[in-house]
């Protein structure tokens, strides 16, 4: 059964959740107000590599990684998108699609571990996940 990691949880915010009963997908919302930043997780459990998801799966989640990153670059008029697998600090794989401005807090370098969180009111957390979930269509 999945369950997904507690800093992940405790970090962001969900968006939505989609896919059939082979391949689910959660899409969430990091948690800070300085960047729009989505995690793409796939709902499977004890997987910590891109390259242990079946074939449909890794379809599925670089699919939707493409979409975040299509929907954050206009939504939020990004000059870049970063997108990445880390997993350094939780292992649970899960995909970061960050919109990155020349004018950020961490610009030109990475976000992690770029100053400390500044988590997003409860307004402009709703305003940015509808307009995520506006711009992937409901998934």
């Amino acid at each position: 059964m999945f369950r997904l990691h507690p800093t992940l949880e405790k970090d962001s915010l969900p968006v939505l959740e989609t896919g059939g009963p082979d391949v689910r997908l959660a899409v969430r919302l990091i948690d800070d107000a300085r960047f729009p930043w989505l995690l793409i997780v796939p709902m499977v459990e004890n997987v910590t590599e891109l390259h242990e998801l079946d074939a449909q799966a890794y379809a599925a989640a670089m699919d939707m990684a493409r979409r975040c990153g299509a929907v954050l670059k206009d939504a939020f008029a990004a000059d870049k998108i970063n997108t990445a697998a880390i997993g350094n600090m939780v292992a649970q794989l899960h995909i970061h699609v960050v919109a990155r401005s020349r004018d950020d807090a961490a610009w030109p370098g990475p976000v992690w571990g770029a100053g400390t969180m500044q988590r997003l009111d409860p307004g402009e957390a709703e305003r940015r996940i509808g307009l995520i979930q506006r711009g992937l269509g409901g998934a």
